[in-house]
């Protein structure tokens, strides 16, 4: 979907699109035994960025929309959530991220330690 299309779209499907992606971005992981198929990952990631971006470019309440995802089912869902929201609710954002790191359910846990690792040593700054 490009960036003309995602602007219009409501923001209520905007991360109900985004959901969606990163339900497929968990999926597309392991669907082949464990061999995930790297060109329909970073397309996923690309897709979930733009998402992201046009949240952003809509102001903080359109950012604060993704904070519904905070208790989906899905980890990785959760995870990008909470990453994305970091900016605009750190201390609920970091919550989550930190019951992620220590789940122990990877890859996610190990995203997640590595998030909070780089906003502990300032690697990572979200706006």
């Amino acid at each position: 979907m490009t960036r003309a299309n995602l602007s219009a779209l409501s923001v209520d499907q905007l991360v109900d699109r985004f959901e969606q992606l990163n339900v497929a971005l968990d999926n597309a992981r392991w669907d082949t035994l464990g061999q995930s198929d790297h060109s329909k990952v970073n397309s996923l990631i690309y897709s979930i960025r733009d998402i992201g971006e046009e949240l952003r470019a809509r102001g903080r309440e359109a950012r604060l929309a993704l904070t519904r995802l905070y208790t989906n089912r899905n980890i990785q869902v959760r995870l990008m959530a909470a990453k994305m929201t970091l900016g605009v609710a750190p201390v609920e954002g970091r919550k989550i991220i930190e019951e992620i790191a220590a789940s122990k359910i990877y890859p996610q846990a190990g995203d997640a330690g590595m998030t909070l690792s780089n906003l502990e040593e300032g690697i990572f700054k979200p706006t």
